[in-house]
């Protein structure tokens, strides 16, 4: 299995330097040279596995045999059984033909743990086959830093620093991530917005000079190992509800595009989908992409939703890839254009990825309103992203005889906000996180510039 980039000019490469680098040397992604697929019988094979095992069955093809059966098992098996619920990813049914896949039974209490939990086990096992150190460099809008924190925190041989805007993650993510006080785990908040710490991060990547013969790595769903985790879960509601002999469609609360992008994956892989839908909070650059061509930055708003107050959607790069014929050279001059303009996608670019997608915005009225109706209707609780889904489902679906599937990407623990403005009680951290609010903190507050982030790293790096 080799790793090709979206922009064309960098190195093949195989799975274990793919996972290294992250970030692709011209700036772009990686993907692999050719998908694995799955024929209907082997995917009915899996119907009544464990989550671990399927999980085994739809990675094993990524990983080009870099990683031997047993090693590879045990990895996976060790991830999920530390999820609070058995099933992992359990499904839980809001209506007739309706459901939400509840993706935050893991230590953080949100679907990054599904991959990044799985990422420092593998990342580590490939520095120490190599003797090797790396230096992790992450930007979250909430959700990503404490999973990758939790994920790396036992790492031998990995030092990670988190980026997060201040002041702009809800308070419990904040301390899930500062309250880790790790010898090798550093936050900082960044005077800025997501879109300040991710372009940090991509520029500390395309130069990576100022670590001093450091290898820098990435936890973000740039990284092709994030989003090959995600796979799986997308199997695992199909298999629940009758696939591969009946499709099933999927609404995604997303803002990076890597978690839906998994999903069209799992349907290039085999996977019977009928619908994938987009569903954004106001920084929709997604929805305007694929509803009106508009594929231009705009202010960056303060939401409810605070995982998806993202307007520059990394992901969806590797999206064009595919819808751009795999011609890197098409897809780099698109992204050097975007950088500095508003673009258009050609017509036919276009029509394909309305094809692929349907798409819809939620604002944080219509947000708290399904929160509050969902609850009236049968008692569960809504987080604020995962209600932004639900809207979005019922908006776009177009067949109610078709299993309706909403990813829950969070547990509502973490965004009291919304659910008081719901008018509804919060609800109480689990048991494992009752004296969260309690636990010492760590970070360092950092203005929004780029040399003044690198050299605090170097600094702490020698200490």
């Amino acid at each position: 299995m080799k790793y090709i980039s979206t922009r064309g000019k960098a190195q093949s490469l195989g799975f274990e330097d793919v996972l290294l680098a992250g970030l692709a040397s011209d700036g772009g992604l990686y993907v692999p040279e050719r998908l694995p697929s799955f024929t209907h019988e082997e995917i009915a094979s899996w119907r009544g596995l464990p989550y671990s095992e399927l999980a085994f069955n739809v990675i094993r093809p990524f990983l080009g045999g870099c990683i031997d059966d047993s090693t590879f098992r045990t990895m996976v098996e060790d991830t999920y059984s530390v999820f609070r619920h058995k099933a992992v990813a359990p499904l839980q049914q809001l209506d007739s033909n309706e459901w939400v896949m509840e993706l935050f039974h893991g230590p953080t209490l949100a679907f990054k743990d599904f991959a990044l939990q799985l990422l420092g086990k593998l990342m580590d096992h490939v520095l120490a086959k190599r003797n090797e150190r790396l230096v992790i460099m992450g930007a979250t809008s909430g959700d990503t830093g404490s999973a990758a924190i939790e994920g790396c925190r036992h790492c031998e041989r990995v030092d990670i620093f988190i980026l997060h805007p201040y002041q702009r993650v809800s308070e419990v993510q904040r301390r899930q991530m500062t309250t880790v006080l790790a010898d090798n785990v550093h936050n900082i908040a960044l005077e800025g917005n997501f879109d300040d710490c991710q372009q940090m991060v991509k520029d500390s990547f395309a130069d990576q000079a100022f670590l001093e013969g450091r290898r820098l790595g990435a936890v973000n769903s740039i990284n092709w190992a994030r989003i090959m985790s995600q796979i799986v879960y997308y199997f695992a509601a199909g298999l629940a509800l009758g696939a591969p002999d009946r499709p099933v469609s999927f609404s995604v609360p997303t803002g990076n595009f890597g978690d839906i992008f998994a999903g069209y994956l799992a349907k290039q892989m085999g996977l019977p989908i009928d619908q994938l839908i987009v569903a954004t909070n106001r920084n929709d650059i997604l929805h305007r992409v694929i509803s009106n061509n508009d594929m231009s930055r705009q202010s960056l708003v303060h939401t409810l939703s605070p995982s998806m107050d993202i307007m520059v959607s990394s992901n969806f790069e590797r999206l064009l890839f595919e819808v751009y014929d795999r011609k890197g050279e098409e897809v780099d001059a698109l992204m050097a254009r975007f950088r500095n303009e508003s673009v258009e996608l050609e017509s036919e670019r276009w029509a394909e990825v309305q094809s692929l997608f349907a798409s819809h915005c939620v604002d944080d009225d219509a947000t708290v309103e399904m929160i509050a109706k969902v609850h009236a209707d049968t008692g569960y609780l809504l987080d604020p992203h995962t209600a932004i889904g639900v809207v979005a489902a019922r908006q776009c679906r177009r067949n109610d005889r078709t299993p309706m599937v909403t990813l829950a990407t969070a547990h509502p623990v973490k965004f009291p906000d919304a659910v008081l403005r719901a008018g509804l009680e919060a609800p109480a951290l689990p048991e494992a996180m009752k004296d969260l609010f309690e636990r010492p903190e760590s970070y360092d507050v950092i203005s929004n510039d780029l040399r003044e982030v690198q050299a605090h790293m170097v600094k702490t790096l020698a200490g």
